[in-house]
């Protein structure tokens, strides 16, 4: 299913650029920097992991294809202004030119502001009828809020204040939670609400996710100092070189290789409290599991 996903994401993405760019003449060049990070590939296990959190708990997941796009859209916005020079500075994204060094910055920025309203756009225009104006709206609201100060924002926020300074545990995880963690924690909770899940269902994916979107930020500190730039298709061994606080840096390897693994069997168990199988989320780890090991 994962490849399923995945392809599906991947088509609908170019179908809504292909539609939305129409008559854009005086903003062709934003919308192509839009398109060209967006469409730039990846794992696209967020909008992976919100079809797969519908279609476990009983929805069709095309219902939830739209909503899939839109994060991966968000998540697109999130790595342009990340890769900025006046944030992680980084020239290449997935093994090409970040956004900036493509377009310029000035509209590498407008392109990661645009991203933000076309993914909630296409939430509204896009999903089914079938799903309720009241679901559409709480599934909105939960997106703008990811996207913002309360959300990736006030990771982003925290990083940034963070630098040169030494900092605590309790800051490096908000860190995490928020830069890293609330997209994800947005996939698998608005998934959920595309399947009508009820309230103690929620409440168990809360923890879910709190707990994938921080071993999902160890899984990236630990492959940016075992794998080449050529690997992870972005700078390697940046952290390190920039002295951040990473779980590596402040456990050493073994240690955040083990709480990594560790999250991962609370997850496991978390499922297996309410009685929900997944597979799609059983080889998302196994994925990482081989990277990390």
């Amino acid at each position: 299913m994962i490849n399923i996903y995945k392809n599906e994401i991947e088509s609908e993405l170019k179908k809504y650029f292909e539609e939305y760019k129409k008559n854009s003449s005086h903003s062709s060049l934003v919308w192509d920097a839009m398109e060209y990070t967006t469409l730039l590939g990846g794992k696209r296990l967020r909008g992976i992991m919100c079809l797969e959190s519908a279609n476990i708990l009983g929805a069709d997941y095309k219902n939830a294809l739209p909503l899939a796009c839109a994060l991966e859209i968000m998540h697109a916005y999130s790595l342009i202004h990340d890769d900025l020079p006046c944030m992680d500075n980084d020239d290449l994204r997935r093994g090409k030119p970040s956004n900036h060094k493509v377009f310029g910055e000035a509209m590498a920025l407008l392109a990661g502001d645009a991203l933000i309203s076309f993914g909630a756009q296409l939430i509204i225009e896009k999903t089914p009828e079938t799903i309720s104006k009241d679901c559409v709206l709480d599934i909105v609201k939960d997106y703008l809020s990811c996207a913002g100060a309360k959300g990736i924002i006030a990771g982003q926020c925290a990083d940034i204040l963070s630098e040169g300074k030494k900092i605590d545990f309790d800051t490096l995880e908000y860190i995490h939670r928020y830069k890293t963690g609330a997209l994800f924690k947005c996939a698998i909770l608005t998934g959920a609400k595309i399947a009508n899940a009820n309230l103690s269902i929620i409440k168990k994916l809360e923890e879910y996710s709190d707990n994938f979107g921080l071993l999902f930020q160890i899984y990236d500190d630990i492959i940016d100092c075992t794998l080449t730039t050529e690997q992870l298709g972005k700078t390697a061994n940046k952290d390190a070189l920039e002295n951040k606080l990473t779980y590596v840096s402040a456990y050493g390897l073994e240690k955040a290789k083990n709480i990594f693994c560790s999250l991962i069997d609370k997850n496991c168990d978390i499922l297996n409290q309410v009685g929900i199988k997944s597979d799609v989320f059983n080889q998302i780890y196994e994925m990482l599991v081989r990277k990390v090991k």
